[in-house]
């Protein structure tokens, strides 16, 4: 098998999960080698990593550069991307600098692949909440068009990074013994508490720029602008796994027992849906699975050929790092690398 000359932009906490990934999924790596702002070695799981500042003259004769988005690398695809992709590397980036631009392929393996063949060297990650959403989405779409999603997401504090994740531990840890709860990284306490902003407020639509991009990824992804999509983002205190509950309307009538046999077969996605039972999507069951869990399957009785789904999925593995990792070898099988 052809060996891969593969670096890691940014080693946070996406960073670290796509160097685990990469030898967890057996990844055909000849050599890995991490960028990050400081030269130095990097240990993950007992394995030493040679970490070496980041230039446009490092990424000649590398074959795929993945962006973690973290340690001072967000943004650094806007530097960095397009000077790797002239030197004959392939760029995935988990960061939101490119993901609309016509240019840019923006995939998911499992629904778009197709997309990767006009790529011109930098291909996009989506966010982590709309391939979460789109894992079961698709498919149904394919089988009975989706005129409007309304979704609302329950999303991790690992999305926001390592530090979110320490100030959630932190507070649990204040609470118990009866001090005050520090807060860095939110503008509120996350413990015990729900905030209904993911992202920022860049303009006076009401929406947040996570919400924005879900709709505007939903339409590119799916290559269908007609879909209306609403949305409200919720960072929740859960340490990893976004969850999502989605009413979804079609163009065409579809039953929840023909919606659960076509996300029994799909790729990624695994039914969990028996709720008598206590059976059914949760972040804590999410976290550390490669698929997607769907589950509470129902008709939406508010409308018309509508459908009322819960799902959740990693953030940080499918919603990031595991998605990159599988673009490279979905090029590889496709023969485009």
């Amino acid at each position: 098998m052809k060996k891969y000359t593969v670096v890691v932009v940014g080693i946070g906490a996406v960073g670290t999960e796509m160097v685990r990934l990469l030898r967890a999924r057996k990844f055909p790596a000849g050599s890995l080698t991490i960028f990050a702002r400081s030269e130095r070695s990097e240990v993950i799981d007992g394995v030493s990593y040679p970490v070496k500042v980041g230039s446009p003259e490092a990424f000649a004769g590398v074959d795929f550069a993945f962006f973690a988005g973290t340690e001072g690398a967000k943004g650094a695809s806007q530097t960095l991307g397009w000077e790797a992709a002239k030197r004959g590397c392939i760029v995935i980036d988990n960061g939101d600098d490119f993901r609309m631009d016509p240019r840019v392929p923006l995939v998911i393996p499992e629904i778009n692949a197709e997309a990767l063949k006009g790529h011109q060297g930098l291909i996009a990650n989506p966010n982590c909440s709309t391939i979460v959403a789109l894992m079961p989405l698709a498919a149904l779409h394919r089988a009975a068009k989706i005129r409007r999603i309304t979704a609302s997401t329950y999303q991790a504090v690992s999305g926001t990074g390592a530090p979110a994740v320490k100030e959630l531990e932190a507070q649990a840890r204040a609470w118990a013994a009866g001090q005050p709860l520090p807060r860095e990284v939110y503008p509120h306490q996350i413990l015990f508490n729900v905030i209904p902003c993911v992202g920022s407020f860049k303009d006076d639509s009401g929406e947040t720029t996570e919400e924005v991009k879900m709709r505007k990824e939903t339409h590119k992804i799916l290559g269908d602008s007609s879909i209306r999509v609403g949305n409200t983002c919720v960072r929740v205190p859960v340490i990893n796994g976004h969850s999502i509950a989605i009413n979804v309307e079609f163009e065409k009538p579809i039953s929840p027992e023909q919606a659960r046999a076509i996300l029994e077969k799909e790729p990624g996605v695994k039914v969990v849906d028996d709720p008598k039972n206590a059976k059914y999507p949760m972040p804590i069951h999410a976290s550390g699975n490669y698929d997607v869990l769907v589950g509470r399957i129902r008709k939406d009785q508010g409308v018309d050929n509508g459908l009322v789904l819960w799902c959740a999925g990693d953030n940080i593995w499918k919603g990031a790092a595991q998605n990159a990792i599988q673009i490279a070898e979905k090029m590889i099988e496709m023969g485009l690398r």
